[in-house]
């Protein structure tokens, strides 16, 4: 690595998935750097959240190789994957819509023992989200979509993770709505957090990623930074509709 380039928080070799003999993966390579915020673009049904799936934990892949900071968590159990400094933020939100507002952040600090540790987090997502903190009580259902989104994302940061894998953040949500949840993504990444953000909206994340992956039908097909990828025709042709 030269001194202009991140260190590799996160390396992806040869990764192979499957749904029971379906298979989903075929071979992804991919690597993020440290304080980097990638993005993984395709069509539905590529790939994308398999790959989320897989280096969080929720899915073991049948061969390949996850390694987080040197360390190879290929396998690891959602929760170790947790505690080693990656929190996923899934698609469509999944926040617990009968609890209410404090209730979802604070499972979301289910690994922190000390009361005063979580109290002082919750503190920081009120600080970081004020719309949340008008709601503390609100039950998460009855929020809107955008807040929910902003609830998921502020309850996956509760862990204090080095690295944030978000998918499809602006899923279902206005233009307006979606702009102020990649406004508070731009924010956590200046702050430190290392994002790889799965996102159906190209322009949404071309505009918040230095860097994407092209995934196509469970392989990388393309990796550019961002902004040679909006001057690529097949890219315009095939995801911006141009």
């Amino acid at each position: 690595m030269t001194a202009s380039n991140p260190k590799i928080l996160l390396r992806v070799s040869d990764l192979h998935v499957a749904y029971g003999k379906i298979a989903a993966l075929h071979g992804i390579d991919l690597a993020v750097g440290e304080g980097e915020t990638v993005a993984l673009i395709g069509a539905n049904g590529a790939g994308k959240s398999t790959i989320l799936r897989a280096i969080s934990g929720l899915l073991k892949p049948s061969r390949g190789s996850i390694v987080w900071n040197g360390d190879d968590i290929t396998g690891r159990s959602a929760e170790k994957v947790v505690a080693a400094g990656i929190a996923h933020c899934p698609e469509e939100r999944h926040v617990w819509p009968a609890m209410t507002v404090r209730e979802n952040l604070i499972l979301g600090a289910f690994l922190v023992s000390s009361r005063q540790q979580v109290e002082e987090r919750v503190g920081m997502a009120f600080h970081r989200f004020p719309r949340l903190r008008e709601r503390y009580k609100q039950m998460a259902g009855t929020l809107s979509g955008g807040e929910q989104q902003m609830l998921a994302i502020a309850r996956a940061l509760m862990s204090e993770p080095r690295m944030l894998l978000l998918d499809e953040p602006s899923l279902g949500l206005s233009p307006k709505m979606a702009d102020e949840v990649f406004e508070v993504v731009r924010e956590i990444n200046g702050h430190g957090v290392t994002v790889l953000v799965v996102e159906q909206n190209v322009h949404n994340a071309l505009a918040v990623a230095s860097r994407a992956y092209v995934v196509e039908t469970g392989t990388i097909s393309t990796e550019a930074d961002s902004a040679t990828l909006l001057e690529d025709p097949e890219v315009l042709s095939a995801y911006l509709g141009a």
